[in-house]
């Protein structure tokens, strides 16, 4: 009894996975994995992320700054952030130091749920934690994703060059995005 009632409780929270429904009815988009690259003069503003992190230290937008980025925006409460957690990580250790990571846990209502997240999947980049989303607040207007998961790629000088909304399909993907953003010349690359 005391499962089902569990299950009955967690429904609602699975269903927000893939859109920020209940926030507004602002356009949100339902993520599918598609993956939106922007040319340089459609970039816009640089991005300045700020905030808390999960490990309780306050994150410097120096760690990344003049570097391509992968922003990775999740919850501990998302089933899709589940399945692309490993995705992300190997991406990660694939591409090393000259590409940084930053995950924004969003919607989390206590910071142990996302910590013990990152134990349990093995997250090696840090993770601003906004529950209420406000460390997205930078992100330009039409470059939001408004899904969750999310994941926008910055170019070098910190603005949005490709978004993929929904779960990333597959460590390949990113890494291919990265490298279209790191060399837009480079062999396959759309921009």
């Amino acid at each position: 009894m005391r499962r089902l009632a569990s299950l009955v409780l967690l429904l609602p929270l699975l269903a927000a996975c893939g859109g920020l429904s209940g926030t507004n009815d602002g356009g949100y988009i339902s993520g599918n994995g598609q993956v939106v690259q922007y040319a340089a003069d459609q970039r816009g503003d640089a991005v300045t992320f700020a905030g808390k992190l999960l490990d309780g230290s306050t994150f410097d937008p120096a760690s990344i700054a003049g570097k391509v980025t992968v922003v990775n925006i999740w919850g501990a409460w998302c089933g899709e952030c589940i399945k692309e957690a490993a995705l992300i990580q190997g991406a990660h250790q694939k591409l090393g130091d000259a590409v940084a990571f930053l995950g924004v846990d969003i919607r989390d209502t206590s910071e142990a749920t996302p910590q013990a997240f990152e134990r349990a999947h093995q997250i090696t980049y840090p993770s601003i934690y906004s529950t209420d989303g406000s460390a997205l607040n930078a992100v330009p207007h039409g470059k939001l994703p408004g899904t969750v998961p999310a994941t926008l790629v910055l170019d070098k000088q910190g603005r949005v060059a490709a978004v993929i909304r929904g779960a990333v399909p597959s460590e390949l993907t990113l890494t291919e995005v990265v490298g279209c953003v790191q060399d837009p010349s480079g062999q396959g690359c759309g921009t």
